[in-house]
């Protein structure tokens, strides 16, 4: 059977196996620069995993271009750790890389010992708040020069190709965008000054690993930056970028500042092919589609549509090395999808650590998590399947253990339904069926409708047991918290029931804002309404952008802090919090609800009261942990272990690693 995403291609003369491209990402694990064994690890994995061409980076070319966290490239002294790095890829079945990059004045001057941070102009960074020096004539030569010399360590490291990225924001696409570039002299003002340095880059490194050598370019297919360079100059940046010898373009989009979401959860998936299928129009070089992209079918399709020649899958290869394999075999149901959280990839980095993933916690960790079978099977009772407990039971059925599960409700997921329950978070749901999926091809008994008590436990007698029973809604001493008309979050999330036309919902943290933009989208246009009044031009763009953004209800989010969102991680919280803009969720912050009636809420902003009033009113006041059954275990001289939200509320983060450590342990 013929599958467009596992034949061959070759760019300059190398041949790569298939067309799935692992994008550079970057994973803060190198130690001063250097390539270790996490970084070789790591990498490995994914070879084995069956990608076609793997882009270790981004690489550093010289002091000012990145930090110690990064792959140095910069000094000869680094060479023995790429020429590791690149053999590990090899020798596991996988073509390898190096993406070159200077951050300009995406760099921090803390990460580089307080040194300033360099740019085409003296225009402060909305990422750092730093003001960069402008570079002088012979600072952008020295730059070039640097380039050329890192992509000849490339080579000589043994790598079979060299990327530059020319994009998001960083120092090239500094020059190209007149955002950012405010130069008067050759490298300024005009379009063909502004890719000057580009292609000045481009030819220096062409000229330092020779013609038959691939060269691969990363750019921005839309900038997304108001007065930044326009889409229609990026795809004659891409046309020119051909003509100057590149092998192959990887399409990506946006700056890291820019307001329209790329790799959160919300983003559809392969929704920017568009952008590499406008560059693939001009040019005869292979294009590469990037950004959310996380499911074979997906590939495939915008490789028969013609959007592409290769895609670009990152984050997926992180929650799944063997995503590759898993698709060529047609195992797909197998493959544990990237659910776009950042919980573990893009916040880690906001923190200074490394990546982690949510959905793999071996991910960075691949020696020293990997799960060895047990010297002594034992008999294992997990209770509650939610993510800590189908990982908990997945973890300890692969050491062999015999591994039962029990679940009270019908279903396996747990709050992974109630977190992919609001528009834009339906990954989750994705990855509640992925684990229900593994556990289904495990060993685990599963019994569903299970209510685990004392007499089951004596029934069983289990080794040992991990209690995974979760958490519930906490209802506050509110005046009036139980009238009818008060309903919990939990149950807006789930379905069960329906609000009225004005909502009030007490507590502004994740799981208030997502239960507020719930409600707030009840009524507003779908995908397929707006598109077809778009193309048939029956409401102008104005009144089709209200009507997909004002629903039915009226919503009101009350929090007693000065600001809401505040345990989402850094990579989603911005977006939400336009998204409660966008929707027209009001807030009352700094609030104290007084007390609760039938037509209204009585809150208390310094001193002052104020009615809000409210059909229905939804409670978001936080989770308590529910572990009934510690006290018997322990009178039974059982041993366990509390995992999840049986032992504090958390993210699902911390519930899958909880899992994966209690499982490993036994």
């Amino acid at each position: 059977m013929h599958d467009p995403l596992f034949q061959p291609i070759t760019i300059n003369r190398l041949e790569v196996k298939n067309r799935i491209f692992m994008p550079a990402m970057h994973l803060n694990m190198a130690a001063n620069y250097a390539v270790g064994d996490r970084l070789v690890d790591f990498y490995a994995e994914r070879a084995r995993g069956g990608a076609g061409l793997i882009t270790v980076g981004y690489a550093t070319v010289d002091e000012h271009s990145g930090n110690p966290g990064n792959i140095g490239a910069h000094k000869d002294i680094y060479l023995p750790g790429l020429t590791r790095l690149a053999a590990a890829i090899k020798e596991n079945g996988a073509r390898s890389s190096v993406q070159l990059n200077h951050a300009g004045r995406y760099n921090h001057s803390m990460l580089m010992g307080g040194r300033q941070p360099v740019a085409p102009s003296a225009i402060a960074s909305r990422l750092t708040r730093e003001t960069p020096k402008e570079l002088e004539a012979d600072e952008i030569a020295a730059i070039v020069e640097s380039f050329a010399q890192a992509a000849r360590r490339v080579k000589e490291a043994g790598f079979d190709a060299v990327e530059i990225l020319s994009g998001t924001g960083y120092l090239i696409s500094e020059f190209l965008s007149p955002l950012t570039n405010k130069r008067t002299d050759g490298y300024g003002g005009s379009f063909d000054n502004r890719i000057r340095f580009g292609l000045e880059v481009v030819g220096a490194v062409r000229a330092a690993v020779g013609a038959d050598f691939p060269l691969v370019v990363r750019m921005n297919g839309n900038e997304f930056m108001k007065n930044g360079s326009s889409r229609e100059e990026l795809v004659e940046y891409a046309v020119r970028l051909a003509e100057a010898g590149v092998d192959a373009l990887c399409i990506n989009v946006g700056w890291h500042e820019a307001q329209v979401p790329q790799i959160v959860a919300e983003v559809p998936r392969g929704v920017f092919a568009y952008l590499a299928r406008g560059v693939k129009e001009r040019v005869a070089i292979p294009i590469i589609a990037s950004h959310r992209i996380n499911d074979p079918a997906v590939a495939r399709e915008l490789l028969e549509e013609g959007c592409c020649d290769m895609i670009a899958i990152g984050r997926a290869l992180i929650a799944d090395p063997f995503f590759p394999e898993k698709a060529r075999q047609r195992r797909e149901e197998e493959i544990v999808h990237c659910v776009a959280c950042g919980q573990g990839c893009f916040d880690n980095l906001f923190k200074l650590r490394a990546v982690e993933c949510l959905c793999n916690p071996k991910a960075g960790y691949e020696k020293s998590r990997a799960v060895t079978a047990a010297e002594t099977p034992r008999k294992v009772m997990v209770i509650g399947g939610g993510a800590a407990g189908m990982t908990a039971a997945l973890t300890a059925a692969e050491r062999g253990h015999r591994v039962t599960l029990h679940e009270r409700s019908g279903r396996l997921g747990g709050q992974l339904l109630l977190a992919g329950a609001p528009p834009g978070r339906e990954e989750f749901l994705e990855l509640a069926r992925d684990l229900d999926h593994q556990v289904a091809l495990s060993s685990i008994t599963v019994r569903l409708g299970s209510e685990v008590d004392a007499a089951l436990l004596d029934a069983e007698a289990p080794d040992a047991v991990v209690l995974a029973t979760g958490g519930e809604p906490v209802r506050p001493p509110i005046p009036g918290a139980s009238l009818p008309h008060v309903l919990q979050a939990w149950d807006i999330l789930k379905g069960r029931k329906v609000s009225g036309k004005r909502v009030a919902v007490i507590g502004g943290g994740a799981v208030g804002i997502e239960t507020a933009l719930m409600l707030a989208e009840q009524g507003t246009l779908s995908g397929d309404a707006l598109k077809f009044l778009l193309v048939h031009g029956a409401e102008t763009p104005e009144s089709l952008y209200a009507l997909a953004t004002r629903g039915s209800k009226e919503v009101t989010v009350i929090e007693m802090l000065d600001e809401m969102g505040t345990n989402f991680g850094k990579s989603t919280r911005w977006g939400m919090m336009q998204d409660v803009e966008r929707f027209g969720v009001r807030s009352k912050l700094k609030a104290r609800v007084v007390e609760i009636t039938a037509e209204c809420v009585t809150i208390e902003v310094d001193g002052v009261a104020e009615e809000i009033p409210a059909d229905t009113v939804v409670l978001a006041v936080g989770t308590r942990r529910h572990a009934p059954l510690v006290e018997v275990l322990e009178a039974r001289g059982i041993p366990f272990e509390v995992v999840g939200d049986a032992t504090k509320p958390a993210m699902v983060f911390d519930a899958i690693h909880a899992g994966f450590a209690a499982g490993r342990k036994l």
